[in-house]
């Protein structure tokens, strides 16, 4: 909340980044920006993420701007990270709107109500 009080909305999620980055590191805590996080199946690697940030080895850290609402897709994104990760919690903040959005994510809770939209039906209800 700090960083969304001190710079507002209007920003690319890069600039939420590295302000989120810095001001952990303040405080003496541990994270790592763009950490890679490979997709392996029968032993091979099909796929690579990149996560936002990792705090402490422990937590994803999934950093959105949109001027909407956060959607199934970013859950299911950062759901995803989790599954890769083999971690319990993941945090998804939305820094573009006016008030900050933000979501606790936790695989067990989280996995069975995720259903994925597309942009289209987003607009479509935001409309009306």
């Amino acid at each position: 909340m700090a960083i969304h009080n001190k710079i507002g909305p209007g920003f690319k999620e890069e600039i939420y980044e590295r302000a989120l980055k810095n001001e952990l590191i303040n405080l003496g805590i541990e994270v790592e920006d763009q950490h890679p996080v490979p997709v392996e199946m029968d032993g091979e690697q099909v796929g690579l993420f990149y996560l936002d940030l990792l705090v402490e080895n422990q937590v994803v850290v999934e950093i959105k701007a949109f001027a909407h609402l956060l959607t199934n897709d970013e859950i299911a994104q950062v759901l995803n990270y989790l599954k890769a990760t083999g971690l319990q919690v993941g945090l998804l903040f939305n820094f573009g709107r006016r008030k900050l959005e933000h979501r606790r994510i936790f695989p067990s809770k989280d996995i069975q109500s995720v259903q994925r939209v597309g942009r289209d039906d987003v607009m479509k209800s935001e409309r009306g």
